[in-house]
């Protein structure tokens, strides 16, 4: 099976299944003597893992990095590093309805007809705990950009779930403290509660909610990103909708551009401190061309309601025949307060791929 690989000069492949003996990556093209330390990777994994509140899975993971290669006294050595998480609390039984009904809303019925088999317990690789892998080699990428762009910050945090909404913002001042100060993972205190209140009242009915991720990346240069099809903004919107249950992606003013002129949606030149000229406004939201133009880059993707509920769904079972289906097993309410290290992971990879692509071709 193709696509399990993301990048070109900082190269992740994921591996493992939701229900299998573990799960994790391989990073290829990492530099050497980068300073990396298991803790650094756990950290973010600590905020991916499941059973942190009554807002997710209540399956118990601990979810511990273990780094097998690449990595040796505090520092990279430039080969592949290989970051390993086991699975320690599955229950496979709990799925063995699901081998004869496709579940709506997920890729069963797909991944059946795509390749005539399927890891059937918690939807293998299409379940969101691939997504552990991604967010360990997003720590490692991370500390490619620590070590070669000082000051480089990527924070995340939950914008919208369900109806309720923040006051959109670029998250200027936000750290990661501030979005981990709720569980609902928005730094916005006041709506965080009532998105709280919001998701626990979907779980209670068996239901889920959807909702939108939002995501500032700043202190990066201008002049990263490939013109026409290696454009940043390409490369990011691939690795956003490459996260399950993903349905949307926007950058700066996204799809609000779609009703402003171009008087409005503009951004003007100003004069740069140090000379030169700078954006004056970043309605671009940091890209201009596909490339950066040194401004925060800012985006955001939206997430579909998580397809496992317990309501009763009219459904029909891979032979045709009809079947009311109450998803059996752990499941989120609503994928938002997870996916917040997960969106910040991939733009870490795309950023760092972006970063290693201008130094190997000498340019600033």
């Amino acid at each position: 099976m193709a696509g399990n690989t993301f990048g070109e000069w900082f190269r992740v492949a994921t591996y493992g299944e939701s229900h299998g003996a573990a799960v994790g990556c391989v990073v290829d093209g990492c530099p050497a003597r980068v300073p990396l330390a298991v803790e650094d990777v756990q950290a973010q994994l600590d905020r991916r893992r499941p059973g942190q509140s009554r807002l997710s899975t209540p399956r118990d993971e601990a979810d511990r990095a273990v780094i097998l290669s690449g990595v040796e006294g505090g520092v990279t050595l430039g080969t592949p590093i290989a970051i390993s998480v086991a699975n320690r609390n599955a229950r496979s039984g709990d799925y063995e309805l699901l081998k004869a009904v496709p579940r709506p809303g997920h890729a069963d019925w797909t991944w059946q007809v795509k390749h005539g088999v399927r890891a059937v317990a918690g939807g293998g690789r299409a379940s969101a705990r691939e997504t552990i892998g991604r967010v360990a080699a997003g720590a490692v990428a991370e500390a490619v950009l620590k070590a070669r762009c000082p000051g480089a910050r990527i924070v995340a945090w939950v914008e919208q779930a369900g109806t309720v909404r923040m006051e959109r913002t670029d998250g200027a001042d936000w750290t990661r403290t501030d979005v981990d100060a709720s569980p609902a993972r928005c730094p916005d205190l006041a709506t965080a509660a009532r998105m709280a209140e919001a998701i626990n009242a979907a779980r209670r009915e068996g239901d889920s909610l959807g909702g939108i991720v939002a995501c500032r990346c700043s202190g990066f240069p201008a002049g990263l990103g490939e013109p026409v099809f290696g454009k940043l903004t390409a490369t990011l919107a691939a690795g956003m909708m490459s996260i399950p249950a993903a349905r949307g992606f926007e950058i700066g003013e996204g799809f609000s551009a779609a009703a402003m002129r171009g008087s409005e949606h503009n951004d003007s030149f100003a004069p740069a401190p140090g000379g030169g000229v700078r954006p004056a406004t970043n309605r671009a939201g940091g890209v201009l061309g596909g490339i950066t133009t040194g401004e925060p880059i800012v985006f955001r993707v939206a997430f579909k309601p998580v397809p496992s509920i317990a309501r009763v769904q009219r459904t029909a079972g891979f032979g045709g025949e009809p079947v009311e289906l109450s998803v059996p097993g752990r499941h989120d309410p609503c994928v938002l307060p997870r996916a917040v290290p997960v969106v910040e992971a991939m733009a870490a990879l795309a950023l760092a791929d972006a970063l290693l692509a201008q130094a190997a071709r000498g340019e600033p």
